[in-house]
């Protein structure tokens, strides 16, 4: 089961990397490196590597391993627990949302909304692409919640509590979607005065995606507080894995409320916004590994067979 658990870790990590280097293509305006092709890069298996064609097959080919992973992750998980295990869910629900994030990939790359398109179907895009990531990693947080032996989920019965963290969750969805319109703003438009000046500057006439810029760091705010407050009251003296989860939630919404500030004074050094874009991602981790501990079955066990007595061991 060590082995199950190990791979189910390395496809979570290798997913948030996948992440990252999809920011940098972003931040590079590398999006068009490979022309308008897909799955193949200018036409070819294995093209000329250099420039934006390097980055932007970088990241075509990590997210090809990225696929592989989650694939060899559903197979063994199918192998190794039995019909109605709940770490079935998991993995089927990754394996369903790493192929919606090849495809959105492919869509974004067919009609061009990359490099300098500054069109309204790209600012949508890009918020549903990185939701969709979101999604994908709270499949495999859960996969991997369940081969270490956690119980069945069930929010119903848990009153204003699982209300909440629901709802906290939906807003961290949120701060994602404004995150992404933001950093396609600073892409496209870079603020070339000082800090707040290309945040609230909303001067009739600027590009929609400038004005939208203001949005991100308010919801970040809001539901960054609420997180941190309410994990605060009510999750902070949980004992094991939700105390743990916990702690990390409150840290990294204190750290990203500076590293947000900083990325403004500073206006958006690729090497601030990639450490940004991580804790954020380990924010959302912690979040759902948190809400799973909190609302297990008491008693239940929803991972492959044999696991308790793997972890006993």
């Amino acid at each position: 089961m060590k082995r199950l658990r190990g791979l189910a870790i390395a496809t979570l990590v290798v997913n948030v990397f996948v992440i990252l280097l999809g920011a940098v293509v972003r931040a590079t305006g590398s999006g068009a490196g490979c022309g308008r092709s897909w799955p193949s890069c200018k036409g070819t298996l294995v093209p000329e590597l250099e420039g934006a064609t390097a980055i932007e097959f970088t990241h075509r080919a990590t997210s090809g391993i990225a696929l592989l992973f989650v694939a060899v992750l559903v197979w063994m998980v199918f192998r190794r627990s039995e019909r109605g295990d709940q770490v079935r869910v998991g993995a089927v629900a990754s394996g369903v949302s790493i192929v919606i994030e090849a495809l959105l990939g492919a869509v974004i790359v067919l009609a061009e909304w990359v490099a300098n398109d500054a069109s309204v179907a790209r600012a949508v895009s890009v918020p549903i692409h990185l939701v969709s990531t979101f999604v994908l990693l709270a499949g495999l947080v859960l996969t991997l919640f369940w081969i270490n032996g956690g119980g069945r989920l069930r929010l119903s019965g848990h009153g204003r509590r699982g209300k909440m963290w629901l709802a906290i969750a939906f807003g961290m969805l949120l701060i994602g979607a404004t995150g992404g319109v933001t950093a396609l703003a600073d892409t496209l438009f870079p603020k070339d005065a000082f800090a707040l000046s290309g945040i609230l500057d909303t001067a009739t006439g600027e590009h929609f995606l400038t004005r939208l810029r203001v949005l991100h760091p308010v919801v970040a705010a809001i539901i960054g507080l609420l997180a941190a407050s309410w994990t605060g009251r009510n999750v902070w003296d949980a004992k094991g894995g939700a105390g743990r989860a916990a702690r990390i939630v409150v840290a990294v919404v204190a750290i990203e409320f500076v590293l947000g500030a900083s990325n403004v004074v500073l206006l958006t050094p690729l090497w601030l916004t990639l450490i940004h874009l991580a804790l954020a991602d380990v924010l959302w981790i912690a979040w759902v590994w948190m809400g799973a501990e909190l609302f297990q079955e008491p008693g239940s066990s929803a991972g492959p067979p044999a696991h308790s007595a793997a972890v006993a061991a």
